[in-house]
């Protein structure tokens, strides 16, 4: 998966009163990761009602961009500061595989849909989408060797995948998946 987006979630519990300060501090931070190549979003959910966890989001386009930024002394120094105003150390999280296809939920307090549900939305976009580009992309490609057909096709039913169908299906069965 070295060439598909990389999603990582960092979670941190800010010292009482640090908060408007640990704001600044991540939104200068995200200021400064805009400078990196393939450094593609940044979102931070300030914490839950009665907590002082915050919650970044971050998005690169690759494995090799998020490598670059976390071993970047960039980072580092953004994490010393962070250190002053925050408790422990972050928690990290790696998203991939149908993880990735499935938005991280906005709030702490909220957990990844079941799997199972995450497979049933998956099956509902995979089975029309097949369904659809073999009756009418497969005799398109009958000319092709049948491995060189198979990966045009499967490579077509990605791409659909992770940019036109799975985004519109997770928003209209967010209520179902949380």
């Amino acid at each position: 998966m070295s060439d598909s987006n990389v999603f990582r979630i960092v979670r941190r519990t800010v010292k009482p009163g640090c908060g408007p300060a640990y704001e600044a501090l991540v939104a200068a931070m995200f200021e400064d990761a805009k400078q990196f190549p393939g450094y593609l979003s940044a979102a931070l959910i300030p914490p839950a009602a009665g907590s002082d966890e915050y919650q970044i989001n971050q998005r690169f386009q690759s494995e090799a961009d998020f490598e670059r930024w976390n071993n970047s002394p960039q980072r580092l120094g953004w994490l010393a500061k962070l250190d002053a105003v925050a408790e422990g150390e972050p928690e990290y999280r790696l998203l991939n595989g149908l993880e990735v296809w499935f938005p991280p939920p906005t709030t702490p307090a909220t957990k990844m849909p079941a799997r199972w549900r995450m497979t049933v939305v998956s099956w509902l976009g995979i089975f029309p989408t097949v369904a659809l580009l073999s009756a009418f992309l497969t005799p398109q490609l009958q000319f092709l060797p049948p491995l060189l057909r198979t990966a045009v096709f499967t490579a077509v039913v990605a791409v659909a995948m992770s940019y036109l169908i799975m985004p519109r299906l997770t928003r209209w069965l967010r209520w179902w998946l949380r």
